[in-house]
C-alpha cells in the first residue's frame, strides 16, 4: 500500500511539472508608448494655408508698464490678479525647459522660469502660479478652451497657430537636429528614407519628417519622452525635434548624440488667448525687462549654459504694431 501511494505521489508530480499547450516563440516585439503611431493623418487645419505672415512679430508693450499688484481695472492681468494665480501651461517631460525635478517634486527649467517672471509681474510673487501640464497637441486648444492664461512649452510661433492664438516676442531661436544612437552614423534627414523617425503630436517637428523630401517614416508619440524609450529601444532609428529638447536628452543618456546642421528655425513665443491681446503686450513688457535686468542670461545660463557653445544674445523683439 505504501509503494503505491509513492508511485502515485511521484506521478502526480511529474505531471504536475510538464507544461502544458507549448507555444513557439519565434520574436518578441517590445511595447510601444501608449498612443504612437507610425505615417499619421495630417491634421485637419494644414489642408488650409494659413496667409503669409511675419511669425516672429508680436503686440507692442505698454509705456509704461503698471506696477505689479497694481493691474489696469477692466484688463486681462487685473482678472488674473483678481483670481488670485496665474495659470499657466507647461511640460514636465522636457529636460532644461519643463521638468519635473525628482527629488523636490518642484517643475524647473528655462521655460519655468518665463512662467515666474509674468507671475512676479502682476502680483510681485513667482509663486502665484497654477501650473497645468500640456502635450505638445494640446497647447492650442488648452489656450482656445480657457483651460489656461498662457502656455509656455517650447512652442513654435507659426502663421497656421497665429490663426488661432496670440504669441508674445520670441524669447528663444532653436532649430531642428537629429538624435540617434551612439553606434549610428547618421548625421542627416537625408540618410533616414524608409526609416522610422520619432516626434511629439502636434508640433511643428512631426510635420516636417512627414513632409521631407527623403521620405522618412513618421512616428509620433504623446511626449518627447516617448521618442528617447522608443529610440533607446531600437523602435525608430532618430528622432527629430529641436535642438533645445535634444539637449535635454542628451544630458540624460550618453547612449545616444545630437547630429548634423539645424536644418529649421523654430522662434519659441509665449501662447495666449486671441482676445486677449492686452496680456500679449504685457508678457512682452515682462520679456524686456528680463532681458535688461539679466534675468534671461542668468536663466540661461542655469538650464542651458553646458549644453556646449557660448550663450546666444537674447533675441530681439519684433512689433507689428
Amino acid at each position: 500500500m505504501l509503494l503505491a501511494v509513492l508511485m502515485f505521489a511521484v506521478t502526480a508530480c511529474a505531471g504536475a511539472g510538464r507544461p502544458v499547450d507549448l507555444v513557439t516563440v519565434n520574436s518578441v516585439e517590445r511595447p510601444r508608448p501608449v498612443g504612437a503611431e507610425e505615417n499619421p493623418a495630417p491634421p485637419s487645419t494644414s489642408a488650409s494655408k494659413a496667409p503669409d505672415c511675419d511669425a516672429e512679430a508680436s503686440f507692442r508693450p505698454p509705456d509704461p508698464m503698471p506696477a505689479p499688484g497694481q493691474m489696469p481695472e477692466g484688463s486681462t492681468m487685473k482678472a488674473i490678479q483678481d483670481a488670485g494665480m496665474l495659470i499657466a501651461g507647461v511640460d514636465q517631460n522636457t529636460f532644461l525647459f519643463g521638468f519635473r525635478d525628482p527629488t523636490t517634486n518642484a517643475l524647473e527649467g528655462f521655460d519655468i522660469d518665463r512662467v515666474r517672471e509674468i507671475a512676479k509681474a502682476i502680483f510681485n510673487d513667482p509663486n502665484k502660479v497654477q501650473f497645468k501640464v500640456v502635450t505638445s497637441a494640446g497647447r492650442v486648444d488648452a489656450l482656445k478652451n480657457g483651460d489656461v492664461h498662457i502656455v509656455v512649452r517650447t512652442f513654435t510661433a507659426t502663421c497656421q497657430r497665429w490663426q488661432e492664438i496670440n504669441f508674445s516676442a520670441i524669447y528663444y531661436m532653436a532649430g531642428q537636429r537629429l538624435l540617434v544612437d551612439q553606434a549610428s552614423t547618421v548625421t542627416t534627414l537625408d540618410e533616414l528614407g524608409d526609416q522610422k523617425v520619432c516626434a511629439a503630436k502636434g508640433s511643428t517637428s512631426i510635420k516636417t519628417i512627414a513632409d521631407y523630401k527623403s521620405k522618412p517614416i513618421p512616428v509620433q508619440v504623446d511626449n518627447w519622452t516617448d521618442c528617447l524609450i522608443m529610440l533607446q529601444q531600437g523602435q525608430v532609428a532618430a528622432m527629430s525635434t529641436d535642438d533645445t529638447i535634444l539637449a535635454g536628452m542628451v544630458a540624460q543618456d550618453p547612449n545616444v548624440k545630437m547630429v548634423g546642421e539645424r536644418f529649421t528655425k523654430e522662434p519659441y513665443g509665449i501662447g495666449i488667448p486671441k482676445e486677449n491681446e492686452d496680456m500679449v503686450r504685457f508678457v512682452n513688457g515682462v520679456l524686456e525687462q528680463s532681458v535688461a535686468d539679466g534675468s534671461w542670461a542668468d536663466s540661461y545660463d542655469t538650464w542651458l549654459g553646458d549644453t556646449g557653445g557660448s550663450r546666444p544674445a537674447a533675441p530681439t523683439p519684433k512689433y507689428r504694431k
